[in-house]
């Protein structure tokens, strides 16, 4: 008996130290958001496990060049945008070569669909979405901001009914007019070989876009820049001045667009960048992204 009471008194002791504290976030992967004739398309969804006011939401799209990468990729991002109050989901989407431009741009409008037609079972104020992506995601996130139903990228994954309108973008190293190329130094362009199973940039951009001319029409249907516009949403960019894949001249062109129209726009150089930073650099500009975020999208 004295030997139970003890164990018991223990175990208190053992619970008062160490509470067994409630999750703060939920976690699902794999979720099933939209589907392109035979092809399901999928996002993970990361939000607070409690909380009585409608949450805003974010879209986190990753890079690859338009045929590489994973939602995977964000996990860890959207997992620390649900600790901050938001439902945020990493979404993947159709690969060129085998679904080339625009199949990228019409699934990410169906997740934002996703959400908005979801939006009561989880939790969502459907009029506080943002777009975040790096690379070909943060190109993605542009088109996001900048497009509307007339421009023709609505596609056909589902929710139809639903709008695929954001209310802020947040975008990292992206292209914004593929009308200005750059040729890529050796050393990236070796880079960009081990990462697309031997494949150089050309034949990457070719892939996804059927062609290299500067001139071709579908040139200007790609670029953010051609749908600047005076209702877009605030836009959050970031550049490398060290970036040897995308210049910062097209971030200075598309915020100087988006000042003549009106629109609210950041530009960030990071001294020293290249397509993408880690340590302090990426502490400081997740800081700005998350703070602006929160300007636009927390009430």
């Amino acid at each position: 008996m004295l030997y139970r009471l003890l164990l018991f008194a223990i175990l208190g002791l053992y619970f008062v130290f160490n509470p067994q504290q409630a999750p703060t976030i939920r976690f699902e992967k794999d979720v099933v958001y939209g589907k392109v004739d035979d092809v399901e398309l999928k996002l993970d969804m990361a939000r607070p496990a409690s909380g009585a006011e409608p949450f805003p939401a974010v879209v986190w799209l990753h890079g690859g060049g338009w045929q590489a990468g994973s939602k995977s990729d964000n996990r860890a991002a959207i997992r620390q945008l649900a600790e901050q109050g938001y439902v945020a989901v990493a979404v993947e989407y159709r690969f060129a070569p085998r679904f080339p431009f625009p199949a990228q741009i019409e699934d990410a409008k169906c997740a934002v669909r996703y959400l908005r037609a979801h939006a009561q079972e989880l939790n969502i104020d459907p009029e506080r979405i943002g777009a975040c992506g790096e690379s070909a995601g943060g190109h993605l996130a542009l088109m996001l901001g900048l497009t509307e139903p007339k421009d023709g990228f609505e596609g056909k994954g589902g929710h139809a009914e639903q709008s695929s309108k954001v209310q802020a973008v947040v975008s990292f190293v992206s292209a914004t007019d593929f009308r200005k190329s750059r040729k890529p130094s050796r050393e990236a362009a070796e880079a960009v070989r081990g990462y697309y199973h031997g494949k150089d940039l050309a034949q990457v951009m070719r892939e996804f876009l059927g062609t290299l001319d500067p001139n071709a029409p579908v040139m200007r249907r790609v670029s953010p820049i051609t749908y600047v516009h005076s209702g877009a949403p605030p836009i959050l960019t970031f550049y490398g001045d060290r970036d040897p894949f995308v210049a910062i001249e097209h971030g200075q062109l598309l915020d100087k667009a988006l000042k003549r129209a009106g629109v609210e726009t950041t530009m960030v150089i990071v001294k020293g960048g290249g397509h993408g930073w880690s340590g302090e650099d990426k502490e400081r500009t997740d800081r700005l992204a998350l703070a602006f975020l929160d300007k636009h999208l927390k009430k």
